[in-house]
């Protein structure tokens, strides 16, 4: 798998676009408009340029000259492995996957989504090619964080997933950890409602931002607070991620607090627009 395309070029979208070009892969980039494409093409330069000022990285416009940023999904045809990285929702995925299926011309090729909870088995029945559909979800800051679930469905066939499991660890030299197709995976499963406790345990005025953050951070060696991790997360990614856990398995745990749902509502969405628990300057 050389040929690599990828669809959105937000945080996650051109953190997995970097990882391709810097392994030497021939990547595509698709976004929704200009602006957004040219938006996406800046993030990737930036994180590159800081690569190399931190000496991770010896040329940024080596890698660069290997990724186009690009906004026809049409020039995804010739790609070995596509992998979604557009917004957390079920609606808009599946549209995209059965467009996918419509372009991407090889037939083995493998269709992946970055999807964080949304079951692959959904996006798989959205196309005529099930058993090459599988989640590879990856951790912001892709570029740093070393961790990847993979995410087969029922309908996933073995190969798909080993030629996923060999793309991940050998072509991008990261750890894959093996996820049953449940909502949240393995790593969400687990950290949404440790997040969401927090944001209970604030909503509830039990303590501020600041100390529930410093407790976690100093009392049990975290790098970085619940309330912090959710504005890197983004507060609309965090719920999304609450609901689609919450619909499968209607857990109480799983219940997006109201404050985070009005934050999301008044457009407080953490580091990305500069205000959630925190303010950020951009």
């Amino acid at each position: 798998m050389e040929q690599v395309g990828v669809v959105g070029c937000g945080l996650m979208g051109s953190g997995i676009a970097e990882v391709c070009g810097r392994a030497g892969l021939d990547v595509v980039v698709v976004e929704s408009s200009d602006q957004a494409a040219a938006a996406g093409r800046a993030r990737l330069e930036a994180s590159l340029r800081r690569a190399v000022e931190r000496g991770k990285l010896e040329d940024a416009d080596v890698v660069l000259d290997r990724i186009r940023v690009l906004t026809d999904l049409d020039a995804l045809t010739d790609r070995d492995l596509v992998v979604e990285a557009i917004l957390e929702e079920e609606t808009a995925k599946t549209s995209l996957f059965r467009d996918l299926d419509k372009i991407v011309a090889s037939p083995t090729a493998i269709l992946a989504s970055n999807t964080s909870s949304i079951p692959i088995m959904k996006l798989g029945v959205a196309t005529e090619r099930p058993a090459q559909v599988m989640g590879i979800h990856f951790f912001n800051p892709v570029p740093v964080l070393s961790l990847v679930e993979l995410v087969p469905s029922l309908l996933t066939s073995a190969e798909t997933t080993e030629r996923g499991r060999a793309f991940v660890q050998d072509k991008l030299g990261k750890r894959a950890i093996d996820c049953q197709d449940r909502a949240g995976f393995v790593v969400n499963a687990l950290l949404i409602p440790f997040i969401l406790s927090a944001i209970r345990m604030m909503e509830s005025g039990f303590a501020t931002a600041e100390d529930i953050d410093q407790g976690l951070v100093l009392g049990a060696a975290h790098p970085q607070g619940p309330l912090a991790l959710a504005d890197l997360i983004g507060l609309d990614t965090t719920k999304a991620i609450a609901e689609s856990l919450y619909d499968e398995f209607k857990e109480p745990l799983y219940a997006a607090p109201p404050l985070l749902e009005r934050m999301v509502s008044a457009g407080l969405l953490g580091r990305k627009t500069g205000r959630g628990f925190y303010t950020y300057t951009r």
